[in-house]
């Protein structure tokens, strides 16, 4: 084992403007009117078919989300359905386009989809969360209808631990191209930043399944103004009917880094040429920047050293389930952001492009993660988060055959991302006898976790090495610019295996306990928290410990599945809730993370010296009752003051407990916290007494990413503010809109949220409208018992 491994690189990386996730081509998306057919049907994929009795959906759609759930269906992923179902979709392929090469492109289809063109059978995708195409060309009726079918396969519903959608998810393109065109993900950038200049190094692949031509390789570089900084062209020959490699360089003086706080993004436009004729062309968004693991003191970023402060994230988003759109993963991503979140783990599996685009736009640093299970199946609760007996469904019978492709189409697709900084080949697939063992788990004071048994009819641990050795050697072949990584379970078993030695950084769920001996033990291992706690002493971990460059706190949000008994929906530990609210939880993590001021303040009920970490910003309660007041704070001191008269005296921040608190007599008004920084007031915050609901209001949720609005609604009282205890049902009328959901953060599944009427939780409630005509205004109209109706005009 070495001491010290260290990455030092800068990549220019790259997302496809106009050729998006595919890399290359011209594209069109498809995602209108689909038919849409929930059962199977027989010989679905032929050529012609009468669709007039089946339903017509826009993609991405999930049909899960759309079912009423059942206390006879798995609680793992949330007691939702999945089943088999059809897609059919009608195209004209012009004439004109004769002579180039078309595909299909689906950035994901949940899962074991078959894909037809004019009844002829292309292929089969079982993993659901991965990218892939196929060529339509040789099938193709020019200047006619061509019939594209989907076959989905969900039947096996309970395959996974958490909530994964059903069908056509997310985004499809159609896609013509050249002959002679960059391939598919053909496109790696990889840069070397010496003092104030980058030297970049590309490598592109051109796909010619025609003659050999000579073709002319052009690169050049803008920066965010429009200003070309760089460029470079390279003749070749592209030899027929094979893929060939071309090798460029260029300089770029002064380069701009990329990081949290300046994402720094140029576009690279990519052009292959014949003579004076371009044969394909793409745009695309970059960023430079260098990273550094080091296992003493851990990670930087361009030369200065940070804590990773990470949340996980599944992909679902309430009422929308797995269709979540680039709108809302904006809005989503700035919540955390404002909470000092800095870091995304995409727990279990690849997720959007778009979210990774988002990504580097913000400044996010992201662990790309691929596997949940392995060659065995986790267990999965049927009747309850840790209840009954297990079901063993899931998706490792497609690994053997599948997961070396699987992974290596995830690392093609996403190595151009500046925000991705590890590859993650799986999560605790290492859990002690699920299903993997050893006899190091008979051994007394082991301390591994709660399992205290040898299962000889498990599979043997010490596969989980060989396994490892194979994908290691997979994202290597692929990118060696980033570190593979994975999340451990059983670091005590996995370290009696090669597992954790040939990862080149190693990351721990749930046991910090084994940080100071681990780093002693394996003075090389390069360690941090990929799944972790929000308790106090977990954070302090990473903050105290130069070694230990950060944590993944689970989750980011709340999510679907993982279930505890009927009708739990889903799982809540998240920082903000499915209809967007930041949590108390919230505010705690941001008086740990966030570098400029803040304070919260909020209040409970009293119970002995318990101090807690979700105080509700809440100031209702019997006249003279005893109240505990938490204020969450990254300053100094703070006061407090009701209905501004001073109660008791300035406070310091207690590092021990990360909460100032008072027990106070309630008294109706206004409760403010005053926070201070060397004796001066720097930031305040205050809860009132509410008194009851009379109004409505809404607030639509800027975005130009899709057609898709958010928009927040909110129970007031009489003076405006927010009424935080009222559950009043709105209903929502569209016009010139689709809504698709009304989303309150219950977790109640049994509550029917497709509807256009829903209780409000917290006096607030999210609304997610797709927007039909964007010459025309959607009409949104709101109403409520007793409470004043309102009008909003949404216009493009």
């Amino acid at each position: 084992m070495i001491h010290r491994l260290f990455f030092v690189f800068a990549v220019i990386f790259a997302l496809n403007i106009s050729a998006n996730g595919q890399g290359f081509g011209e594209r069109h998306l498809i995602n209108e009117q689909w038919f849409f057919h929930l059962g199977d049907v027989k010989y679905g994929g032929r050529e012609t078919m009468d669709c007039s009795k089946w339903s017509t959906v826009d993609v991405p759609h999930d049909w899960s989300v759309k079912q009423n759930a059942s206390p006879e269906l798995a609680s793992c992923t949330g007691f939702l359905p999945g089943g088999i179902a059809w897609y059919r979709k009608n195209i004209t392929i012009p004439e004109a386009k004769k002579g180039e090469k078309v595909y299909v492109y689906f950035e994901g289809v949940y899962n074991n989809s078959e894909v037809f063109i004019n009844g002829k059978w292309l292929g089969k995708r079982p993993n659901g969360y991965i990218s892939f195409m196929y060529e339509l060309t040789p099938y193709i009726k020019w200047g006619e209808e061509n019939s594209i079918a989907v076959r989905v396969d969900h039947s096996q519903d309970a395959d996974s631990r958490w909530y994964t959608g059903s069908g056509i998810y997310r985004d499809v393109y159609l896609v013509y191209a050249n002959p002679i065109h960059i391939n598919q993900w053909g496109v790696a950038y990889q840069a070397n930043v010496k003092g104030n200049q980058a030297i970049v190094e590309t490598n592109t692949t051109i796909n010619n399944s025609t003659n050999t031509s000579s073709v002319k390789v052009v690169q050049e570089l803008y920066d965010a103004s429009g200003n070309r900084v760089a460029s470079t062209s390279k003749n070749t020959s592209a030899n027929a009917n094979t893929k060939t490699e071309v090798t460029q360089s260029f300089q770029l003086k002064s380069p701009k880094l990329w990081s949290v706080k300046t994402p720094y993004l140029y576009t690279l436009k990519t052009s292959v040429l014949k003579g004076s004729k371009i044969l394909d062309q793409s745009e695309t968004k970059i960023g430079i920047r260098t990273i550094d693991f080091d296992a003493d003191k851990g990670f930087s970023l361009n030369g200065v050293n940070m804590k990773l402060k990470g949340v996980c994230l599944h992909h679902d988003a309430g009422v929308l389930g797995a269709a979540v759109y680039k709108s809302v993963w904006r809005t989503r991503l700035q919540q955390l952001k404002s909470l000092g979140c800095n870091a995304i783990r995409t727990s279990h599996n690849p997720q959007a492009t778009h979210l990774y685009e988002l990504c580097d736009e913000l400044g996010f640093l992201v662990m790309d993660e691929a596997f949940d299970e392995w060659e065995y199946p986790k267990n999965k609760w049927i009747e309850g988060w840790n209840r009954g007996t297990p079901g063993h469904q899931g998706t490792s019978q497609y690994f053997r055959e599948w997961s070396e492709r699987d992974l290596k189409d995830q690392v093609l697709r996403d190595r151009n991302h500046p925000s991705i900084i590890m590859w993650s080949i799986g999560n605790e697939v290492d859990y002690p006898n699920d299903p993997y063992t050893h006899p190091i788990l008979e051994k007394e004071g082991i301390g591994q976790q709660h399992i205290r048994k040898y299962l000889q009819d498990h599979p043997n641990a010490k596969r989980l090495g060989e396994i490892a050795k194979e994908l290691v050697a997979v994202v290597k072949e692929v990118d060696t610019s980033r570190p593979v990584t994975a999340a451990l379970a059983g670091a005590v078993m996995s370290n009696f295996t090669e597992y954790p030695f040939v990862l080149d950084v190693v990351g721990y769920n749930y046991t910090e306990y084994k940080y100071d001996m681990d780093h002693e033990k394996y003075p090389g291992r390069v360690l941090y928290g990929s799944e972790n706690r929000h308790d106090l002493p977990a954070w302090h971990a990473v903050r105290d410990k130069d070694f230990i460059f950060g944590q993944f706190l689970w989750t980011g949000f709340d999510y679907l599945g993982e279930s505890g008994p009927w009708p739990s929906r889903g799982f809540t530990t998240g920082l903000i809730d499915l209809a967007g609210n930041i949590k108390p939880r919230g505010y705690f993590r941001q008086s740990l993370w966030l570098e400029s001021p803040m304070v919260y303040v909020g209040t409970y009920k009293p119970h002995g010296d318990w101090l807690s970490m979700d105080a509700p910003k809440v100031w209702n309660y019997s006249e003279n009752e005893k109240v505990r007041v938490a204020c969450y704070t990254n300053c100094e001191e703070a006061e407090l003051y009701l209905n501004g008269k001073l109660l008791g005296t300035r406070k310091p921040y207690d590092d021990e407990t990360g909460i100032i608190y008072w027990d106070v007599n309630y008294e109706s008004g206004e409760l403010k916290v005053v926070a201070y920084n060397k004796k001066e007031e720097v930031v305040s915050d205050s809860v009132i007494t509410n008194s009851y609901p009379v109004k409505l209001s809404a607030q639509v949720l800027e975005s130009s990413d899709d057609d898709v609005r958010q928009i927040v609604v909110k129970v007031l009282d009489k003076d405006g503010k927010q009424v935080v205890m009222a559950d009043n049902e709105i209903t929502c009328n569209v016009e010139g809109g689709t809504l698709l959901g009304l989303e309150n953060a219950s977790n109640d599944v049994a509550l029917n949220y497709q509807d256009n009427k829903q209780r409000c939780i917290h006096g607030q409630l999210l609304i997610y409208a797709k927007h039909i005509d964007s010459t025309k205004p959607m009409i949104v109209k709101l109403s409520s018992p007793l409470l004043d109706s309102i009008t909003l005009e949404v216009s493009k």
